[in-house]
């Protein structure tokens, strides 16, 4: 596939703009995490005492677990596709693509069998959808919006006092300056980060119905829920003890919100600006080799600020 080829402007037109997220929100990025909570919730019952069956690793062999994890590529990810072409369930083909490793290590291949022991696919993926979110904001939309707001704060001190007719209404109206228009937008933006940064993002780990049934079956003494959430925890994550089999995923909707503010402040945003240029307020720079219009070549189109409306 080409971007030319692709059937969807994220993986064509704007390929090389949404690089950042191909890791994360693609089928990869997905398995690559299921793969993730799969050998930490190993490692978990691995060093729990009264999983007796199952004796704690030794620090090599964590090593070796969690570097199935860390260098898990693409071609990992084909080989687990392959299997779920057997299997027929996405998850159980990330299990038995783990055993199969495990299988090939003599320090690991007796404690195959305990992959993916009391978890059920929603465990899983729940987790991974956090870790999805979670890598998102921290790598991507943070940084980004960071970077976004040290720009706007560098042309606000910049243009604090450069006056600037307003307007209300459509109508011309009293003085401002260009800074104080764009401070206006660093306080709006700043302040949804802000709420962005505060979404917890929870995660569960009980089981097919949330009630730790095969759990306490299996291993009664031990304290499941405690444990649960100490795995989760782990995770960087918030656990959530109140759940049927799903995770409801109010924190997602929650954290999609708050991205929507952001894009509505943004859309506001280059609104202005496009409205600035058309009034003649800013001028854009000609770039050589550009071509404003196809056939009103002293023109210079707005199209950045249009595409960016379009695609907030």
């Amino acid at each position: 596939m080409t971007p030319l080829t692709a059937l969807s402007p994220l993986d064509g037109r704007y390929y090389k703009q949404l690089a950042a997220l191909r890791d994360i929100f693609s089928e990869y990025g997905l398995i690559h995490r299921r793969v993730k909570v799969e050998i930490e919730w190993l490692i978990a019952l691995s060093q729990e005492p009264k999983v007796q069956e199952l004796p704690e690793f030794k620090r090599v062999s964590i090593a070796e677990l969690r570097g199935l994890g860390n260098n898990f590529s693409v071609d990992d990810a084909a080989a687990v596709k392959a299997i779920e072409a057997r299997t027929n369930h996405d998850v159980k083909a990330v299990e038995y693509w783990l055993k199969t490793r495990m299988a090939e290590d003599d320090k690991l291949i007796s404690a195959k069998e305990f992959v993916h022991f009391g978890l059920t696919s929603e465990d899983v993926n729940n987790l991974a959808y956090a870790l999805m979110l979670k890598d998102l904001r921290s790598d991507v939309l943070a940084p980004k919006l960071l970077e976004l707001c040290s720009v706007l704060r560098l042309l606000v001190s910049e243009h604090h006092a450069l006056p600037m007719l307003s307007r209300t209404h459509g109508q011309t109206a009293s003085p401002t300056t260009v800074g104080k228009e764009l401070a206006n937008v660093v306080a709006r933006l700043e302040r949804q980060l802000k709420q962005l940064l505060a979404v917890e993002l929870l995660g569960k780990c009980s089981g097919a119905v949330g009630n730790y049934n095969a759990h306490a079956i299996a291993y009664p003494e031990i304290e499941w829920p405690t444990l649960g959430k100490a795995f989760v925890e782990h995770l960087e994550l918030v656990f959530n003890p109140y759940t049927t089999q799903i995770e409801p995923h109010d924190f997602i909707a929650e954290f999609c919100d708050v991205a929507r503010r952001i894009n509505t402040i943004l859309i506001d945003f280059v609104r202005d600006i496009w409205g600035y240029v058309a009034l003649g307020y800013f001028k854009q720079a000609q770039v050589p080799g550009e071509v404003g219009s196809s056939t009103m070549p002293h023109k210079i189109n707005p199209i950045d600020f249009e595409n960016a409306e379009g695609n907030f």
